[in-house]
């Protein structure tokens, strides 16, 4: 039976994919903006367009085997005996919250670690209610995975981006800087569209999970039933319309305060960061675009000199990631008792 609860929920969940979308915008265009080779607004429908071709290639395409592998991942945050729409619902106005406020002050956080943040703390919170341990609700290994990316995801992004640069700088030594140029400003358009491509594969997936146990708690489907069709292509297509609608404030920080990005080191920012979340998607690890392309960012400038990168910016930024999950937890617990409160 669908209820009215379970229709705001299902909303919730494609608003945030909406607000993930322009959130996140920075992380595929911030790059190629900078380096002029794209407006942005060609940009944002360029990097849309690759968002939701993600779920041709998953859905149609045998792309990751043909499954949702990080929705699915998601969706294993909290234990199904402790979810209920309360939990769903807090969880989704937490990270919506999260997510608004460090957009409007142009912080690049993890849409992905706030939605896993918000779901884990509401369970939590209802655990206790229950009269059981709070951690009892949630499944360690994918939350300790969660955790352990948030460092290990801007690691390998920096080290990919490192050794891609300096593997373009020896192939191309001998090649005219103007020729070369325009090379790697073709370049950028492949590894933009490869990196939004891989942006919308991961990203979109982790709100279909959300709906998904919003379904089998409200007993419409049973644990088990594959995905219904229409959860992929609204997910897919709200995230898209919000990469569209742009996300300025956080591309300025992206594409022009960690460091200086020139069209090679746009390439191999870009390519750095798809190849890392090809890799972790097909592992179904909910890893951060936000974290993976500020590291491939940092490897270019690294390749340069090491005061090329600006540091204080980078600690502030890995402030505002280890700080995401706390804070959207205990968002989600206030709201969930609140919202228990009100039921």
């Amino acid at each position: 039976m669908v209820t009215t609860l379970l229709v705001v929920v299902v909303c919730l969940a494609i608003i945030f994919d909406f607000i993930n979308g322009f959130h996140d915008a920075a992380n595929s265009i911030a790059t190629i903006v900078s380096t002029k080779v794209l407006t942005p607004f060609q940009a944002v429908l360029w990097a849309a367009f690759f968002n939701f071709l993600a779920y041709f290639a998953v859905r149609y395409w045998g792309f990751h085997g043909g499954n949702f592998s990080v929705a699915n991942t998601v969706a294993k945050t909290v234990l199904e005996q402790f979810i209920t729409m309360q939990v769903v619902l807090a969880g989704l106005v937490a990270a919506i919250t999260w997510n608004l406020i460090t957009w409007w002050f142009g912080i690049p956080s993890s849409s992905s670690h706030t939605l896993i943040g918000g779901f884990a703390g509401a369970g939590m919170t209802n655990a206790m209610f229950m009269g059981a341990n709070a951690f009892a609700a949630v499944n360690a290994k994918v939350v300790l995975t969660t955790i352990a990316y948030i460092f290990l995801a801007p690691f390998i992004g920096l080290f990919i981006a490192y050794m891609v640069t300096i593997l373009i700088l020896h192939i191309c030594k001998n090649a005219k800087p103007v020729k070369a140029e325009k090379w790697f400003k073709s370049g950028q358009l492949i590894s933009s569209a490869a990196l939004s491509f891989a942006h919308g594969g991961n990203d979109a997936q982790k709100v279909m999970g959300i709906i998904y146990v919003a379904l089998v708690s409200s007993q419409v489907i049973k644990t088990g039933t594959p995905m219904p069709n229409w959860i992929p292509v609204a997910c897919y297509s709200a995230i898209a319309l919000g990469t569209m609608s742009g996300g300025w404030k956080i591309v300025k920080t992206m594409g022009t305060k960690i460091t200086k990005v020139t069209p090679l080191e746009g390439v191999a920012a870009e390519s750095a960061g798809a190849i890392t979340l090809f890799i972790t998607e097909n592992f179904g690890i909910p890893v951060s675009t936000t974290h993976t392309i500020t590291g491939s960012i940092i490897g270019v400038g690294l390749t340069k000199r090491v005061s090329a990168v600006r540091w204080g910016v980078t600690i502030n930024l890995v402030w505002a990631w280890i700080i995401t999950i706390p804070i959207s937890a205990l968002l989600a617990g206030l709201v969930f008792v609140l919202v228990r409160a009100l039921s």
